[in-house]
């Protein structure tokens, strides 16, 4: 077993320290590439360069693509039983706790998470990868009743080369959970990480590496979507393609796969997340505290966030008080500091769509009850919570997906008003109804058009463990099954063998 890292005790020290390499991991080594270009990565708090990273093309994805179908058809990992891939997995895992603070120190450095959120996110990666560790042998074949002279069989098999485009909110925790899956059905994956936050994912290589994962069977190529990502996605040797982020660039996925070869698609896009508050619940403070936390966690910067708040007419002004009470209080602080818990956001450009969703908020006559604007960005990217109230369905604040700390709130009457609003966007990612009363939570679980559905009457607190739920979206947010034994179902296909002695 990997031995851990120390602790440090002076972060800034450690980031001074790191010498990330930026150049890509394919055939199970980093490789040197001349592309003439490249591209800087930026820390957003103080807008200082992390690192210059080669601009990667599509010479390079045919590369990497090559690497990973030789490993494939070689065997040395699709042919391995289910239960010795799984071992490897978990040596993954451990391989991840052991370099969880230079795999979180990179994240916070490229996209300004804070550390003591990003170091609890590679915990929450470490266990999510035993779980899935814990089901590679569990997707089970299937004899199915038939003729008496004859057995059909229904197996899985995995798909062959899969393409991985992850987004730079959650770099490395989100590369784990795309990559991992594909791999311990047997697949071999091409990983393209956001070209704001690369440098944690091209570690995975080494990490995988040291789990004794073959050479080839995982590869990550730094580089620019339009380039790097649009050659994974129009390669004609990828099965599968799975991406977390815009619904504009899902809808050109779906294009492309037209274009290239049919590719199955496994896309997560943009979410609009409704909470619904319904007067009957205990306890507005714990609501309001919960809230403030989902809008405000990674600085809002979460394809889930529930920026919608839905509340009843009747507790609307005792809630939205509490709440602006509660997201005022909320400063945001060095990531390098462990005391942080709320950061800048990732980049310049993500400062400006924020700056220009809450302008355009304040022209269609939202009213603005918590300000966020910076009385001073300089060359970092901070922007405080966000509330508007007046809020109605059809402004850009209620429909479009901000990505930021900026929280819509509506009022409702009425149950099937309440409904309308919710389902009344192009999204249908994530939903949360606050309720004490069980037979409406069930209908709204029903009736809301989203993927995934909390219910409570009161909230707990953290993040729900959902390694072992499977979930799909709904709308615009996207398709494809993730999570659980149902997402590694996502990454093989079904075949039917028929004996007849």
């Amino acid at each position: 077993m990997p031995e851990p890292e120390t602790t440090p005790t002076d972060w800034s020290a450690a980031a001074a320290a790191l010498r990330p390499d930026p150049r890509p991991w394919i055939g199970g080594r980093r490789v040197e590439v001349d592309t003439g270009r490249g591209f800087r990565s930026e820390n957003p708090a103080t807008g200082a360069t992390v690192a210059e990273l080669p601009c990667c093309g599509a010479a390079d994805i045919e590369a990497a693509v090559r690497s990973a179908r030789t490993a494939f058809e070689s065997g040395a990992w699709s042919q391995l039983s289910p239960r010795e891939r799984g071992r490897k997995v978990r040596a993954f895992a451990e391989q991840v706790r052991a370099h969880a603070q230079e795999l979180a120190l990179l994240d916070t450095l490229e996209m300004g998470m804070p550390i003591a959120n990003a170091l609890g996110d590679m915990q929450e990666a470490g266990g999510h990868v035993e779980a899935i560790a814990e089901m590679a042998d569990k997707l089970l074949d299937e004899v199915i009743p038939n003729d008496p002279s004859a057995w059909v069989l229904n197996i899985r098999e995995p798909h062959g080369v899969v393409g991985a485009i992850t987004p730079w909110n959650f770099p490395a925790y989100i590369g784990i959970s795309k990559v991992l899956p594909a791999l311990a059905v047997g697949n071999s994956v091409v990983l393209k990480p956001s070209e704001i936050a690369s440098l944690s994912c091209l570690k995975l290589g080494e990490l995988a590496a040291a789990a004794g994962i073959p050479d080839g069977v995982f590869n990550i190529v730094p580089g620019l979507g339009g380039e790097a990502g649009a050659a994974l996605a129009l390669h004609k040797d990828v099965d599968v393609l799975t991406f977390t982020g815009s619904t504009a660039t899902g809808r050109r996925l779906l294009e492309f796969s037209g274009q290239s070869n049919m590719k199955r698609l496994i896309l997560e896009c943009g979410g609009k997340s409704p909470q619904i508050v319904f007067p009957d619940v205990a306890d507005l403070d714990r609501i309001a505290e919960a809230i403030v936390g989902g809008i405000t966690f990674n600085t809002g910067q979460v394809c889930v966030a529930g920026s919608r708040l839905l509340v009843h007419r009747s507790i609307a002004d005792a809630l939205v008080a509490r709440v602006v009470e509660r997201a005022r209080a909320v400063e945001p602080g060095d990531p390098l500091q462990e005391s942080t818990g709320f950061g800048p956001l990732a980049s310049r450009g993500q400062l400006e769509r924020v700056r220009s969703h809450v302008a355009a908020a304040t022209e269609q006559g939202a009213a603005m009850l918590l300000d966020g604007t910076p009385a001073s960005a300089g060359g970092a990217c901070f922007w405080s919570p966000t509330v508007f109230a007046d809020v109605t369905p059809g402004m850009r604040v209620a429909q479009e997906e901000i990505f930021g700390p900026v929280l819509s709130v509506m009022t409702f009457d009425s149950e099937d008003e309440a409904v309308s609003i919710a389902n009344g966007t192009i999204y249908g990612l994530t939903a949360t109804v606050w309720t004490a009363d069980l037979g409406r939570a069930l209908r709204l679980a029903r009736r809301i058009s989203a993927g995934a559905v909390t219910i409570g009457a009161d909230p707990t607190g953290g993040r729900v463990d959902a390694t072992t739920g499977a979930f799909e979206p709904h709308r615009q947010s996207g398709l494809g099954v993730e999570g659980g034994l149902g997402g590694l179902r996502s990454f093989t296909r079904l075949k039917s063998v028929t004996f007849k002695p």
